[in-house]
Order: structure tokens, then sequence, then C-alpha cells
């Protein structure tokens, strides 16, 4: 198996996103493990921030998401789920993606995501976007429109041919990736993962990121900024200290560090705005 599914231990990771339904390649299975994953399993780049490596493998991925119950960012999550439904018997490849949410500045391709094919149809699965990413599998067709959870995602495909996932905000549509219909390999994956876990102008180096989308409310740490933001359009920022960030992490993202990681995090502050 190319993202090696053979490794997935299929009930410890059932057990972890708390699921106890069908495990047949249907639409049905498809959304329900990409809800309860996103559900469960938050986004995180703690490692990145301590300076650790982030290996890929099968078997690294579900001792540090399941037996650890920690998170981690997109090539660990849809790099974990594609060999979940790989292993479950599901028709998909690897895409790679710009994000679009950060004004006109041109970023290199640095998002990892999955197009999955089921009983017929293709559907964009991304259980690794964080905080703005869908909850459920969205159809990838243009002009598809999708409701869930209270929070409104778009498909749009431009002339040259590049995909576009939106998200319907209070000022009208914001683009939030796009990505060109080719497909990428684990290996693909792995390079891109070097970069952004190590590269001096990644944003994820050097500073704090946890997120998780719910129905109702998003919740992001960056630095040492907590952001709650609902689908009434209300939003609240505050300002974690650093003493304060252990319990943050664990009661808002269900993310539990030792004491000498805590205090390396701690220490990194707010001191990389405006990457």
């Amino acid at each position: 198996m190319m993202w090696n599914g053979q490794d997935v231990d299929l009930d410890a990771y059932f057990e972890r996103i708390g699921y106890d339904g069908d495990a047949s390649p249907t639409l049905r299975t498809l959304r329900d493990l990409h809800r309860a994953h996103v559900a469960a399993i938050p986004f995180e780049n703690l490692d990145v921030a301590l300076g650790r490596p982030v290996p890929l493998e099968a078997k690294s991925l579900v001792g540090k998401l399941v037996g650890q119950a920690r998170g981690g960012y997109c090539y660990e999550q849809n790099s974990l789920f594609a060999a979940v439904i790989e292993r479950l018997g599901f028709e998909f490849g690897g895409r790679g993606a710009r994000n679009r949410t950060r004004g006109t500045w041109l970023p290199p391709v640095t998002h990892a995501l999955l197009a999955v094919t089921v009983e017929g149809r293709p559907w964009l699965c991304d259980t690794g976007f964080g905080g703005q990413g869908p909850l459920e599998p969205v159809p990838l067709r243009d002009g598809a429109v999708v409701e869930q959870g209270g929070w409104t995602f778009g498909v749009g495909i431009e002339d040259d041919g590049t995909h576009v996932l939106r998200s319907l905000r209070p000022e009208g549509w914001l683009d939030l990736y796009a990505f060109a219909p080719h497909t990428l390999y684990p290996a693909d994956f792995t390079v891109m993962n070097h970069y952004s876990s190590s590269h001096p102008q990644s944003r994820f180096v050097g500073q704090v990121v946890a997120q998780r989308t719910a129905p109702g409310v998003r919740r992001a740490l960056v630095r040492d900024e907590l952001t709650t933001v609902r689908t009434d359009g209300t939003e609240e920022r505050i300002q974690v200290p650093a003493d304060e960030l252990g319990g943050v992490l664990s009661e808002v993202f269900d993310i539990v560090m030792e004491r000498e990681e805590l205090a390396q995090l701690g220490a990194l502050g707010g001191g990389l705005d405006g990457r």
C-alpha cells in the first residue's frame, strides 16, 4: 500500500476518534470518518515549534496522533487519514495547495489535502486545515456549495483549471486555498513537510500554533493569542501568558505537554508576528 495503510491499527484509530460505524468504502463512511477525525484530533505544530523532526510514516503518525493523543498539522493529519482510507479500500490521491488567506502575497505550495473518488464522484477531503477547514468532505465540482455545522464552503474552478476551496464569511466569500488537479504522492508530502517544518520562513517554525474547528465555533492559538470565532460572526481575542499555555492547550485543544516542553514553548512568546 502506497500510504502504508497496512501499518494502521484501525481499532485504535476508531477508538481515538470515537467512531463505531461501518468500515466499507462508501460516501457515508467517508463523511462520518472525516467528521469524527476533525472533531477528535486537533491541529497543532508543537513538535515543529520545539525543533523536532516530523516523520510521516504511518507507524509514527499512529504512535503520535493515536497512541499519544496528540494532534498534528496538515501533512500528519492527511497522511494518517490517507493511510486509514487506503486500508478501507477508497480511491484517492494527494493534492498540494497554495494558501490564499494571507492577502495578495503568492506563497509556495505548502498545504496538503486529498481528493477522494467515491461512487464515481470526486470529493475534497481535508482533515488538516486547522480552524478554517471543512468538517466533512466537500463535493469537488465547480459551483458546489455546502453547509457544515454552520460553516459554508464552496468550490470553484478557475479558467486555467485551478480548483479553489472557499469559505463564506459575513463580508462575503474568502478563498482558502487553490490547487491543481495533479496527483501528489507520499514522497511529495515529505518534501513539502521538510520546508514547513524547518525553513526559517515557514510560519510553523519558532511559534506555537494550535487550532480546532467544530459546529458553531472555531478556536485558534497563534503565538500567544487565542481567537474564538462563532458562526454568528462574533469574535473574541485574548492574550495567553506563558504560565497559562499548558492550561489552554489542555482545556481548549485537548493537548497535554510535559512541563519542560511548555517552558520551551512559552519562551517563544509573540515574537514572530507577521509571518
